[in-house]
């Protein structure tokens, strides 16, 4: 039977791998958003504000009380931080528009790329569990 450090462990890692598909979904929206508005005059490239999103996830977020020394505490999961700013150092045409179809689709590339791994190794770590589960009958 695994203890409960690797269980916090293996519960850590799927968040972990969570997190990340969540990431790499809204980093793909946000570009989808700024290519559907590259013909909008005025309209300023948006990206995922990294800062925000860091800080919601390393500060301190809020904790599961604990009413017996058996509970386990941790912190409560809230989702992901998708805080969006407008893209900084963008040159922006004559229209006021910043969007750059190029850095768009290199951002759209790199978010399904970061996707992909963190969803194989998702499948990989829900295989060993069905694994598990199968042998164990």
């Amino acid at each position: 039977m695994p203890s409960i450090a690797s269980s916090l462990s293996e519960a850590q890692m799927m968040s972990a791998l969570r997190q990340t598909l969540s990431r790499a979904a809204a980093r793909q929206v946000v570009s989808a958003s700024n290519l559907a508005n590259l013909n909008t005059p005025g309209y300023k490239a948006q990206e995922i504000d990294f800062g925000t999103a860091l800080s919601a996830q390393v500060g301190g977020g809020t904790t599961i009380a604990t009413t017996n020394a058996r509970h386990l505490g941790g912190p409560v999961e809230t989702g992901s931080a998708a805080a969006t700013r407008d893209a900084e150092g963008q040159a922006a045409r004559r229209d006021g528009n910043t969007v750059q179809v190029d850095r768009e689709l290199l951002n759209m590339t790199r978010a399904s790329g970061e996707f992909a791994r963190a969803q194989t190794a998702l499948a990989a770590k829900f295989r060993l569990v069905r694994y598990a589960i199968n042998e164990s009958r």
